[in-house]
């Protein structure tokens, strides 16, 4: 049987020591993510972070760096993922925007007010992208290379 896993992004967005979260529902929870989601058919990595950021947030994000990439396997369920973090900046919210239904709110936090409630977390790499984010960790945007279909628009890791 092939291997698939699951592909994923996220947002790591700090601003004067804290940290642009997501309170969520998520398998019969309540937990805490950064502003993340699944890659979609037909999108590049970066539109998949930028688009994710404003249905989770109301915000527009604007990646400047790769901060790493994951392979996580779920310790109880048959599911591998593989994440890619980005950093940079977002806009205000857009007050008008519905975010998605699972959302609950968008939330500035700091990394020890997210280290204090390991439970709540969504997954074990929300504290590990934050960390890499903190040790310094960026690299550039162009080391992610999208081979698009002719007709498929171009995001901005293809240009």
């Amino acid at each position: 049987m092939a291997f698939r896993p699951d592909v994923t992004v996220a947002a790591i967005i700090e601003h004067d020591g804290r940290f642009l979260m997501v309170e969520e529902r998520a398998a019969r929870r309540i937990v805490f993510n950064q502003p993340a989601g699944h890659l979609e058919r037909n999108e590049d990595l970066a539109g998949a972070v930028v688009r994710e950021t404003l249905e989770e947030t109301g915000c527009l994000f604007v990646p400047e760096a790769v901060t790493g990439i994951y392979l996580w396997p779920h310790p109880t369920l048959d599911r591998t993922f593989l994440r890619v973090a980005f950093c940079g900046t977002v806009s205000g919210p857009d007050p008008l925007r519905r975010l998605d239904r699972c959302i609950i709110r968008a939330c500035w936090m700091s990394r020890d007010q997210l280290a204090a409630r390991p439970n709540v977390l969504r997954s074990p790499l929300v504290l590990r992208c934050i960390d890499d984010y903190l040790a310094g960790s960026r690299h550039p945007l162009n080391l992610l290379s999208s081979l698009l279909l002719p007709g498929q628009p171009a995001g901005p890791e293809t240009a």
